[in-house]
């Protein structure tokens, strides 16, 4: 089937039709039919997001441990980060409500991070950055003099 331009459709409906009325109205059926679907709708702007670093302290000993592991996730930008730890605990529970969850549920934060698929991170709007936890380095936030350095 070939394309024919609206344009070229247009002007074969007004040399064999007389009426303006009827004409515009099947200008107007065609220009319907030709415009993209979604060209309505607008596009929404990309969410904003911020980075969080979960980290793992579950003896509360962080300023006696030399290096310890972490998760890095993103949360909306308007969202106060306090609010992560809720969002991994809603998906962990929406997880553990299905099948797959009843089966083998998670039970702490780092299995929640590994395990739970995508979908119920996004629904809470979390995004996991690493499945896997990554060491953190402690630094005091100076860089020594060339010469100091050997």
């Amino acid at each position: 089937m070939s394309k024919i331009d609206t344009n070229t459709v247009c002007q074969i409906v007004q040399k064999n039709v007389s009426e303006p009325a009827t004409v515009r109205a099947i200008i107007e059926e065609i220009n319907l039919a030709v415009q993209p679907e979604g060209a309505d709708e607008e596009k929404t702007p990309h969410e904003k997001k911020q980075f969080v670093v979960i980290a793992s302290d579950p003896n509360g000993a962080l300023a006696n441990v030399p290096d310890f592991v972490a998760w890095v996730v993103q949360i909306p930008e308007s969202e106060s980060v306090s609010t992560t730890q809720d969002r991994v605990f809603r998906a962990a529970y929406d997880f553990n409500a299905t099948r797959k969850g009843r089966l083998c549920p998670v039970k702490t934060v780092g299995e929640a991070l590994e395990v739970v698929p995508s979908r119920f991170c996004k629904e809470a709007e979390l995004w996991i950055k690493t499945k896997t936890p990554v060491i953190v380095l402690r630094t005091d936030n100076n860089i020594p003099k060339a010469e100091d350095v050997k």
